[in-house]
């Protein structure tokens, strides 16, 4: 996208301060934005390029989602207070999925590297993001199905100097506070990722405790930690998800 505009940007800013039930028709007005029923957005700036949010969700406020080329927001999901969503060409939260607070979650345009990139941001259906965390998807990042970045100020990037690499997470996977995930790291589904562990490689081994700088499997996921990856992770998520 384009340099957000001084125009752009005020009008925006004056849709903003609207009430949803106002909001919705201008952004499709004005934006051309796809806006589904129901929809509460608080105080935040949308400036995306295609835009397409479905119905029941909700968007707290002082949030700026601003340079995707395409946002895609299916139904139920619920984004809190003071992230920040910055570039890249796709960001899709998948239904039911929830990005709490205070989050940022950013690709850098146009980086300088000597690999194709792929700058798009995968939250699957009923996945969570809680507090404080900061995602790079300057490559593609994906997180799969009921899957939880819990805690607090965990780091995920894919790329360094020269190059970029994906990052994929598994369904039903638990990661802890303090998380580290370098280019190309990689965790299965069904597995818990203890506080502090710093993943540099492709992990496979499904239902394991996760641990360690450079983290690695340690044991085998006992009955109550099954039960915490298996919980919902919404009390209002439907069975199919």
């Amino acid at each position: 996208m384009k340099r957000l505009s001084k125009s752009r940007f005020t009008v925006l800013a004056l849709i903003a301060l609207l009430p949803s039930f106002l909001k919705r028709p201008c952004y499709r007005l004005f934006f051309g934005y796809q806006i589904g029923k129901r929809v509460r957005i608080g105080l935040s700036i949308i400036d995306v390029g295609d835009c397409r949010i479905d119905d029941e969700v909700q968007i707290g406020h002082l949030n700026l989602i601003i340079r995707v080329k395409k946002l895609e927001i299916n139904d139920h999901v619920r984004i809190g207070h003071l992230n920040i969503i910055r570039g890249g060409d796709e960001v899709h939260l998948g239904r039911y999925s929830e990005i709490i607070r205070m989050n940022e979650i950013n690709s850098i345009a146009d980086p300088e590297v000597v690999n194709p990139i792929d700058p798009r941001f995968l939250l699957g259906d009923g996945s969570i993001i809680t507090a404080g965390h900061k995602i790079d998807f300057t490559d593609r990042v994906t997180i799969g199905r009921r899957s939880i970045l819990g805690g607090r100020n965990s780091s995920l990037w894919t790329h360094n100097r020269q190059r970029t690499r994906p990052i994929d997470i598994g369904s039903f996977a638990y990661i802890g506070s303090e998380i580290r995930i370098a280019p190309g790291g990689s965790l299965p589904s069904n597995c818990i990722v203890g506080i502090g562990s710093v993943i540099t490689s492709e992990l496979s081994a499904e239902g394991q405790l996760i641990a360690g700088v450079p983290a690695k499997p340690v044991k085998e996921l006992t009955e109550e930690d099954q039960f915490l990856i298996r919980r919902k992770t919404r009390t209002d998520l439907p069975d199919d998800i």
